[in-house]
């Protein structure tokens, strides 16, 4: 068995809920409250900004060439194709460049990427590429979920958003992060592909988090 296919079968079933959670639901089907996407675009556009610098310390951790490349092209893939997506949204929710920037995280973002830029800077490659694989593969999942909901893609607002998730490309980078796990776990031993596990569990529950936080609109707990 692969280490991706252990990591997917150690998972999944959170995964699937993610499909089942009323922000989600929203999206697809087109009754997601307005306000609800809005403070959900601002929390990942934020949360996108650290995602990338995981990808960054994978550059400067990288032994190959041909991985500073893969790594780089994730980066690229990051600020400059999904965040597009963010811009284009941001400008028709009428959110300037100064609120973006006067911003702050939700409890929920700071929690989640500073836990993934620690893996990626205290553990390996594999590591970091575990971290992030559970939000990118949780994604393109949810993509094919709305593939299937009639009318999700054509939505007048929300299309553009569901589109991204079910798009070559997007299906195509995450392709890329399965077999770089694959690739750079494949000698692993039990200890370690469970702490490959521990780490997916704990990013798969913070992006649950996430919905949640975008959900209720909620920066913090009290």
């Amino acid at each position: 068995m692969k280490v991706s296919e252990r990591l997917y079968n150690s998972i999944i079933d959170l995964w699937e809920k993610y499909n089942e959670h009323p922000f989600v639901k929203g999206l697809a089907d087109g009754t997601l409250p307005i306000d609800k996407f809005q403070f959900f675009m601002i929390q990942d556009h934020l949360y996108l900004m650290q995602y990338a610098k995981v990808f960054a310390i994978g550059v400067l951790k990288a032994k190959s060439e041909k991985d500073m490349r893969l790594f780089a092209g994730l980066i690229t893939a990051t600020l400059d194709t999904e965040n597009a997506i963010h811009q284009s949204y941001l400008r028709r929710l009428g959110i300037s460049r100064e609120m973006i920037d006067q911003a702050k995280p939700s409890i929920v973002t700071d929690s989640y990427t500073n836990y993934m830029i620690a893996i990626a800077e205290k553990e390996g490659l594999g590591e970091l590429m575990a971290a992030v694989l559970s939000c990118s593969w949780s994604y393109k999942l949810i993509g094919d979920f709305m593939e299937k909901i009639p009318g999700a893609r054509d939505h007048e607002f929300y299309g553009d958003w569901v589109s991204q998730y079910m798009s070559e490309g997007y299906r195509s980078a995450n392709e890329t992060m399965i077999e770089m796990v694959d690739r750079l776990c494949a000698d692993y031993n039990e200890e370690q592909l469970q702490n490959l596990e521990h780490i997916v569990n704990v990013c798969s529950q913070y992006e649950y988090m996430f919905w949640d936080m975008a959900w209720n609109k909620k920066m913090a707990e009290v």
